[in-house]
């Protein structure tokens, strides 16, 4: 599966994003504006006002599809593309009450899932030619989850857990509650064992605690430098580390430099600026 394909999940996402979208704008009425233009055929070309990383077609398409199924868009790039800046991306053919109905949220869908996929590359590319991989996190925008978790694929980036339900992630809160990382782990496999397991640590004593139990992958909460460069020699072959907490674009190459095998950040999806697109009828 490329990097820029859509899982079923996020497949099956999409009708739903979208009627909730459309519910949004339209209000269970109909567009007053567009109700005042004759219903023709009409030709727009779709802009990209700035460089970017492409995702989000499949989105685009489905809210132009929900006022005209006839709706024809000939795109020039694909999702993961990279769009130069003022290139056209994609020109559609349609009636224009429905292509115009829907220009607002299908390009919402597209400037901030591309915004997304941009952000990402960002910071792919700061760990480009090391083995560390960039992953993402459950810090998304409410009811778009699927939809950013695909855009970070686009980007080059790598999913973590989609939820609470495909990945028992013992943090913090978690240790303090069952009484210590030894017995969060002993409690997780005995109610979960055919799931993934990751335990959170903030310090060499709890890593050293965490090891011996071999969960699938030990985080490394707001590690210093010096402390990763320790962990990644104490788990060297062990247990895949991932670096996490607050982590900016310019110490990316640095926490890579130690050896950490991932490095997981909410930015991607939280943090994103929305790329800017334009819709321009063609006369």
């Amino acid at each position: 599966m490329s990097h820029s394909e859509l899982r079923p999940q996020e497949a099956a996402a999409i009708e739903g994003d979208v009627a909730r979208a459309l519910a949004e704008d339209l209000g269970g009425g109909s567009d007053l504006t567009a109700d005042l233009l004759p219903d023709v055929p009409l030709r727009a070309q779709l802009v990209c006002r700035e460089q970017a990383v492409l995702a989000g077609t499949s989105w685009f398409e489905a809210c132009l599809r929900a006022f005209d199924s006839r709706m024809q868009c000939n795109w020039r790039l694909a999702d993961g593309d990279v769009i130069l800046a003022n290139a056209t991306v994609c020109v559609i053919t349609g009636r224009s009450r429905a292509l115009l109905s829907a220009e607002r949220c299908a390009i919402n869908f597209l400037q901030t899932l591309s915004g997304t996929a941009t952000i990402t590359a960002h910071y792919v590319a700061a760990v480009a030619g090391t083995r560390t991989r960039i992953l993402d996190t459950r810090k998304t925008l409410p009811g778009l989850r699927l939809a950013q978790k695909y855009a970070v694929r686009c980007g080059g980036g790598s999913n973590h857990r989609v939820g609470l339900f495909d990945m028992v992630l013992i943090k913090e809160n978690h240790i303090a509650a069952a009484g210590g990382i030894t017995a969060a782990v002993t409690a997780a496999r005995t109610l979960h064992p055919g799931a993934p397991l990751e335990v959170e640590v903030e310090t060499l004593q709890q890593l050293d605690e965490a090891l011996p139990l071999r969960p699938d992958r030990i985080l490394l909460d707001n590690f210093t430098l010096a402390d990763m460069v320790v962990a990644v020699q104490r788990g060297a072959g062990r247990v895949p580390l991932e670096a996490s907490g607050g982590v900016e674009l310019q110490q990316l190459r640095a926490i890579a430099a130690t050896g950490v095998d991932f490095i997981s950040i909410g930015a991607l999806t939280k943090h994103l600026h929305a790329v800017d697109f334009s819709l321009r009828v063609m006369q």
